[in-house]
């Protein structure tokens, strides 16, 4: 098993800026492929970004595409990260990192199989 802890959302003005990061401990972090995922009040929990074991692929959602948002890891940190730039006010969610026992990257929510309990990202307008 793998436990995952996410930090660093917050509050902050639209076109601004924050980076999550999601620490894990447990079994060995680089046999995971490793994903980002939001839920607005309201609504659905969706995907927003995912990454290789190796990091050597990633996937995101269309919604952040074109540098908006960036995923990343440090294996040798056992941490995944989720830069986000831009933010716009329907980016305002919770956010969670997850885990998939994968070797490559995947977007399907049912795919993984452990999840944070997830940070709050408030954008104001």
């Amino acid at each position: 098993q793998v436990q995952l802890v996410e930090s660093g959302g917050g509050l902050v003005q639209t076109g601004g800026s924050l980076r999550l990061s999601c620490a894990a401990s447990g079994r060995t972090f680089s046999s995971y492929a490793m994903g980002w995922f939001r839920q607005a009040p309201g609504k659905e929990r969706e995907f927003v970004a995912a990454i290789s074991r190796t990091g050597a692929r990633t996937d995101y959602a269309d919604s952040v595409k074109g540098r908006r948002f960036t995923i990343s890891r440090d294996n040798a940190k056992n941490t995944v990260y989720l830069q986000m730039n831009s933010l716009k006010p329907e980016d305002t969610a919770v956010y969670y990192c997850a885990a998939a026992d994968r070797t490559t990257v995947v977007a399907e929510m049912r795919e993984y199989s452990y999840w944070g309990q997830g940070t709050q990202v408030t954008v104001s307008s």
